[in-house]
């Protein structure tokens, strides 16, 4: 075991780190935080959350020793997945290197098996700091093992801001307004175009046009395989597979609508089963769903909840009903950005509004026990009657929500109007994104 440790811990000491795109998310305020906690860099494969820590390390190391700031890559194939491994790498870090370990980085550990006992061990007994990656869920709060509760601190990775992927395609905005100047509004134009259509996948951004859908489609058989059937041991890859399909090329889902549209289609899985692909698949932090604000929890478990997928590039490259539909892919870019939005606060949750004549309104925004916001995502107004009903949707929640804070994120119109006693702002999603 020391041999390969040694091999690990030499091709680190060699490793030039390369230069990183700088993200908005600074991972050095995290940095010797009191009380110390292990922080815990979660998300959906290849947003950079790798890069995320070897940018700090490339920060740390303009004045600390590299054989004191340690990063140890788990998707290492050197690294056997036993627990003896994890038991000699300390002490064999500090033999090897023969320093005092400051900061200790570990990307994708949860594969390992034993992990959270051999973390919580260490952080227990040991004085430097850990940073831990996962692609799944088991790292995050909602699924951190018992004896790390308390332990750790989550920060959640998305695919890049709309704001970030203009850093990317080197267009400057105004850092006082967010916005873009003159000579630069021809480029965003169509830099929001690509976004919409290719998503914020760091890797895919900054590809060629011909080599984005086949980044996407590699990244999506990687989910598949690796956080899902095989995380979860999926003996029905087909079926698991034809249900992801039916989700890419649809809004909303129940269980029931599931199951029977499976059936119809000749695969024989049980709704128990479905519910649980279900959960597989938003583990991977493939998917988000939303359910129907309402005070009954059974109205919460009967009705459609809403599906959005972690990157637009996904839904453009795999779903064939919605390619083409602006629409679609509005609403999916406004909801990731919610979820990006409020990752860190733990009291806000997003519902959607529907009542029995079909009215609907696609984001609620509710703190705590109050209602926050109402956001409508429209494409195009221009037409009266589209208009028309996404106004009397947003009026009529308000009223029965007790929420005056209204908003209709839009292609390009930009307005505040006084409707019914309710002032509406209209504001282009461009602008709402920066």
């Amino acid at each position: 075991m020391d041999d390969t440790i040694k091999a690990i811990l030499y091709s680190w000491y060699e490793k030039k780190i390369p230069s990183i795109l700088p993200r908005d998310i600074n991972l050095e305020n995290y940095i010797d935080i009191k009380p110390r906690k292990i922080i815990a860099i979660t998300g959906f494969r290849r947003t950079g959350k790798t890069f995320l820590l070897l940018d700090l390390l490339n920060k740390l190391l303009e004045n600390k020793n590299r054989k004191q700031e340690v990063y140890i890559n788990f998707d290492d194939e050197r690294i056997p997945q036993k627990t003896e491994f994890l038991t000699d790498l300390i002490p064999s870090i500090k033999q090897i290197f023969q320093e005092e370990i400051i900061h200790l980085f570990l990307d994708e550990i949860q594969n390992m098996p034993d992990w959270s006992r051999w973390l919580r061990r260490i952080q227990d007994n040991e004085a430097f700091q850990i940073f831990i990656t996962g692609s799944s869920s088991k790292v995050s709060s909602k699924e951190i093992p018992t004896e790390l509760r308390g332990r750790c601190l989550e920060i959640k990775i998305f695919p890049l801001s709309f704001k970030e992927f203009l850093k990317f395609k080197n267009i400057k905005i105004n850092k006082e307004t967010l916005k873009y100047s003159e000579n630069e509004k021809t480029k965003t134009v169509k830099a929001f175009d690509e976004y919409l259509k290719y998503g914020g996948m760091p890797e895919v951004v900054l590809a060629t046009e011909d080599k984005k859908s086949e980044f996407l489609q590699q990244y999506y058989g990687t989910v598949v395989r690796r956080d899902i059937v095989e995380r979860y041991n999926v003996q029905n890859e087909e079926g698991l597979k034809a249900m992801m399909r039916l989700l890419l090329n649809s809004t909303q889902y129940s269980i029931s609508q599931l199951y029977k549209t499976m059936k119809s289609l000749n695969y024989e899985i049980g709704k128990t089963t479905i519910l649980n692909y279900l959960n597989y698949v938003e583990s991977s932090y493939f998917t988000y769903s939303l359910p129907i604000i309402s005070k009954k929890v059974k109205d919460q478990l009967q009705y459609p909840r809403k599906v959005y997928f972690i990157d637009n590039g996904f839904i453009n490259t795999l779903s064939t009903r919605y390619t083409k539909n602006n629409g679609r892919l509005f609403e999916n870019i406004v909801a990731i950005d919610l979820l990006r939005k409020y990752s860190q606060n733990n009291n806000i949750e997003l519902y959607y509004w529907k009542d029995r004549t079909g009215k609907e309104v696609d984001f609620v925004i509710k703190e705590d026990l109050k209602i926050k916001q109402l956001i409508q995502v429209c494409y195009d107004v221009e037409y009266y009657d589209t208009k028309k009903r996404e106004i009397d949707a947003l009026v009529k929640a308000g009223d029965e929500l007790k929420c005056k804070n209204l908003m209709i994120i839009t292609k390009d119109y930009e307005e505040t109007e006084q409707i019914k006693n309710k002032e509406i702002k209209f504001i282009p999603l461009t602008k709402w994104l920066l």
